[in-house]
């Protein structure tokens, strides 16, 4: 068997890379190769291009990287039909990864994309072109299946590994034990894995952590940051403010940062999810860049009246939530206050979370689809 995977981003790589190590195992002769990140690397992908390539996001920073981008697609394109593979899977980055799987579909490539799009919460409306774009879809939340029903895709639901491995981090631990009163807390901060999101996000998490501590002088500061790369960017940038809160930073460290965590004050992201399952609390915050907030919200563009995946799964008010204009430092240190003084709502809370790591154990179901669905074209 011989597959494509295109993925765009840490998210992806990380989700990619399970795919890729299940294949193996059902198939242990697979050849796998595409756009690839340094998980799938490690599993063996070859890399034809680096995910880096697509790290942009917003519809300014797009808009900006468009000719790169086109001609990175053409090329990719161009190797995929060459190699003549049995099957192309995009992971998640939908903008440019559904684009060229409609247009090797038309050229005869059997096309899959491994998480659907937001539709639930941002233009809905595209799950009838995402229909006629692919061979089928999987999904990593049980309700997202539904939603292309009416259109005729093939869809399945195929969990979230990161509930198999939270489940293995916590193997040992109590880790939904009554919650006591929170001395000394831990807080993480998670300003996002872009250097976009970084530059709009390190100022206010700084000064949300300055008011915090105000009233929790004892409080403990850490941020998991994805590279040393960026370890390094951040310190050079922000190191004095850093210092002068006792902030540490950890690259690569992000589940055990979370897992020993009393708190995360995080970008909206995959990383939610990560926190949720863990059972760390969060406030959870985002801010776009002014032209893209501006686009979504004339355009009438969000539907969701959430955007942190805790509440959209929970359709609760799980984790307060602090996006654009209201993710001020004020806001955000009341909302972290308000959970170290709750005990009762952390318990609900981890309780919670304990019954969405059993719904959304993933094992080999992605990559077994895959399989099946190959053998049946």
């Amino acid at each position: 068997m011989r597959l494509v995977i295109s993925v765009g981003e840490s998210s992806g790589d990380y989700l990619a890379a399970h795919l890729v190590k299940h294949l193996k195992t059902l198939h242990p002769d697979v050849e796998i190769a595409g756009l690839a990140g340094p998980l799938m690397i490690q599993q063996g992908v070859t890399p034809w291009f680096d995910m880096n390539e697509l790290n942009v996001m917003g519809l300014q920073e797009v808009i900006a990287h468009l000719p790169r981008l086109m001609r990175l697609r053409k090329a990719f394109k161009q190797k995929i039909l060459d190699w003549q593979p049995d099957a192309f899977i995009g992971v998640d980055a939908p903008d440019f990864n559904l684009g060229l799987a409609r247009s090797l579909r038309q050229q005869g490539v059997l096309s899959f994309h491994y998480v659907s799009p937001s539709i639930w919460a941002w233009r809905a409306n595209r799950a009838k072109k995402i229909a006629r774009s692919i061979d089928g879809l999987l999904t990593l939340f049980p309700f997202e299946p539904p939603l292309y029903e009416p259109h005729g895709l093939k869809t399945e639901f195929v969990g979230h590994p990161l509930a198999d491995d939270i489940d293995q981090a916590l193997t040992g631990r109590d880790g939904d034990i009554e919650s006591q009163e929170i001395k000394s807390p831990s807080i993480a901060l998670l300003p996002g894995s872009r250097l976009g999101e970084i530059e709009r996000h390190m100022p206010l998490l700084l000064d949300s952590a300055a008011l915090i501590q105000t009233k929790r002088p004892d409080t403990r500061w850490i941020m998991p940051v994805v590279s040393g790369e960026q370890e390094g960017l951040i310190h050079a940038r922000w190191g004095q403010r850093l210092d002068a809160l006792g902030i540490r930073l950890r690259a690569g460290q992000t589940q055990s940062v979370l897992l020993d965590a009393d708190l995360a004050i995080t970008a909206s992201g995959t990383v939610t999810l990560e926190a949720f399952l863990l059972g760390c609390p969060q406030v959870v915050f985002y801010r776009l860049a002014a032209s893209t907030h501006w686009l979504a919200t004339h355009l009438n563009l969000v539907k969701s009246q959430w955007v942190s995946l805790p509440n959209i799964l929970t359709q609760s008010d799980c984790v307060p939530e602090k996006i654009q204009h209201a993710a001020n430092p004020e806001a955000m240190a009341e909302s972290a206050l308000a959970w170290l003084n709750d005990p009762t709502r952390i318990t609900n809370y981890r309780a919670t979370a304990k019954l969405w790591r059993a719904k959304l154990h993933a094992g080999d179901k992605a990559a077994r689809a895959i399989s099946r669905w190959v053998d049946q074209s």
